[in-house]
């Protein structure tokens, strides 16, 4: 199974994507050191550092999926919601791709601002195109809770079949237990520098994270969110108004703070993954991912959804 990939970020989505069993044949991100992290991790993907919108998507008709973690600001609610009159917005782009390359599925995360009632109309309008195409179009808000990330972090998915796929592809079932705790996610990793309250601090850490924040290019440097989401962090025990370089020293006093690689694993990253650049590019790239098990949980129905089409036409021509 093949895909593409558009506004690929720091990998969550591709990686989700290769643990369900597809086959990348490009990666279209347009931040330079996004797309470093790209190659730092898989030197064998092909990543290509360019807008969308000059990519040209008829060299790559008939991949089997196309995906794409498309701005949120047009959309979010942090921002003005100007939807498809913000600049940002890709969603055009995204269609004339999907036009070229006719992909059998379609799978696109965004912010869950995407579902308010001002965007009612435009997203009519982007299920009359998608059906245009020839695809049958659903969203759904999912939470990265509910597939085992340690995070509240509610993300829109929607995917576009192709109209004889429809009946093949399911929405992915929820985990039947809760994630672990901050304090369980984090514990090692606290105590990594031989720091002894890591023990205490990770019992108090007894619930799972607010949702994490990557900032942009024209926010200071790394912090954990605005004041509200401060405080969530603080009644779990964590200092968030900046960012650590390292874990708490065996002489630390105090709330200790998250380091990027703490941040990453809270996001659903294996510890291998590393992430391109300075702490600031680097805790961008981690806080706008698309957790990597919720990306594997939809493209794993997908796949399945895929293979039983092929399998249906394997049989009618025997």
């Amino acid at each position: 199974m093949r895909s593409i990939e558009f506004c690929a970020g720091a990998g969550g989505q591709a990686l989700g994507l290769e643990q369900a069993g597809f086959q990348h044949e490009a990666l279209v991100e347009i931040e330079p050191d996004f797309a470093k992290t790209l190659r730092l991790n898989r030197p064998q993907w092909n990543v290509h550092a360019q807008d969308m919108n000059q990519f040209d998507g008829r060299p790559y008709r008939g991949v089997e999926l196309l995906t794409a973690g498309l701005p949120c600001p047009p959309f979010s609610v942090a921002g003005k919601q100007l939807g498809d009159k913000d600049e940002r917005n890709l969603f055009p782009a995204a269609l004339r791709l999907i036009d070229e390359i006719q992909p059998k599925a379609v799978m696109i995360e965004n912010v869950r601002g995407f579902l308010s009632a001002v965007f009612e109309d435009y997203r009519g309008h982007l299920r009359t195109q998608l059906a245009k195409l020839g695809y049958h179009t659903d969203w759904r808000l999912l939470n990265a809770s509910d597939f085992g990330v340690p995070q509240l972090r509610p993300r829109v998915v929607i995917v576009a079949v192709r109209k004889d796929l429809v009946d093949a592809f399911d929405w992915p079932d929820v985990l039947p237990h809760n994630p672990p705790t901050v304090g369980a996610t984090l514990r090692d990793l606290m105590a990594a520098d031989g720091w002894p309250g890591a023990h205490r601090w990770a019992e108090q850490a007894s619930d799972i994270a607010p949702t994490i924040v990557g900032g942009s290019k024209k926010h200071g440097g790394p912090d954990l969110g605005p004041t509200r989401a401060r405080k969530a962090w603080a009644s779990l025990g964590v200092e968030g108004r900046s960012l650590a370089d390292a874990p708490p020293s065996p002489d630390f006093c105090g709330t200790p703070r998250l380091t990027v690689r703490m941040v990453a694993r809270l996001q659903g990253f294996p510890d291998e993954w590393q992430f391109f650049g300075r702490k600031t590019t680097a805790y961008r790239q981690v806080g706008n991912a698309f957790p990597p098990p919720v990306a594997k949980a939809v493209a794993t129905n997908l796949r399945i959804a895929l293979a039983a089409q092929k399998h249906f036409m394997v049989r009618a021509v025997a």
